[in-house]
């Protein structure tokens, strides 16, 4: 309750500074627009959506879009990212033969994959899922297979001892001891996927928040723009809340 306090406190004085400047300086709205023209393209696109737009939905329409891309696209890159980490953290020889190609594309930003994703899957949902899952599965899998692979060595001594077969040791006993660190990489991986969810959407769909983002600059629209970007912003801000929110639980447990 104390950080949504301190939080509003923070954005409210933000809003004032931002005003001021923008009154002080006599700023061009067409540069840079004041908070009370944000909110006045807020309510429009929340209520009739971007005029002269080439979709015509609400904002709303948009959100929902962009978040059904995005946790398709997560939850496959977490439950691939888990199972093949858990695999490759269970066989060490094999993670070194798969790692290179790993570490080799992974520095590649998943948009540099867009002219490929387009070519293949065309324009619609499947592109913008596609970075998504890219953006979200290096880094669970890599962590998951790293943080198996440095488990204290007296788990599976204990596994050993009691003649657990390899899968019941993984789902029973490695799973649980590197959740921890297989969550901080989910969480990671969210904040990764909703960047390039946005970007994927700026160049492969024809709706979603960063079609918006596309469509409010070329209707030279600055106040929706910024709009958007804010919603972009605190839709980011809530869906990093959730899962510390689900990490404190697991972790308690």
């Amino acid at each position: 309750m104390k950080q949504i306090k301190h939080g509003i406190i923070t954005f409210l004085i933000i809003g004032i500074f931002w005003q001021l400047v923008i009154t002080v300086l006599q700023i061009n709205p067409a540069l840079f627009p004041s908070p009370a023209g944000v909110g006045k393209a807020f309510i429009e696109l929340v209520t009739v959506g971007l005029k002269g737009s080439t979709s015509g939905l609400p904002l709303i329409s948009h959100v929902s879009i962009s978040l059904i891309r995005f946790f398709i696209g997560y939850v496959v890159a977490a439950v691939v990212g888990i199972s093949m980490g858990l695999l490759l953290g269970s066989f060490p020889t094999l993670f070194s033969y798969v790692n290179p190609l790993f570490q080799l594309l992974r520095p590649v930003a998943p948009v540099a994959w867009m002219p490929f994703i387009v070519l293949w899957f065309g324009i619609g949902n499947i592109p913008a899922i596609v970075i998504i899952f890219i953006a979200g599965f290096f880094p669970v899998v890599l962590s998951t297979a790293s943080a198996i692979q440095n488990l204290d060595p007296i788990y599976h001594k204990v596994a050993q001892n009691f003649g657990l077969k390899k899968g019941v040791y993984v789902l029973k006993i490695a799973l649980p001891a590197a959740m921890s660190q297989i969550i901080t990489s989910l969480r990671l991986a969210l904040g990764t996927s909703w960047i390039f969810l946005v970007s994927g959407e700026m160049v492969g769909a024809q709706s979603g928040l960063g079609f918006l983002v596309m469509d409010s600059k070329n209707c030279l629209r600055p106040d929706a723009l910024l709009a958007v970007i804010l919603v972009i912003g605190v839709i980011g801000l809530l869906l990093d809340t959730l899962i510390r929110l689900i990490e404190g639980e697991i972790t308690c447990r």
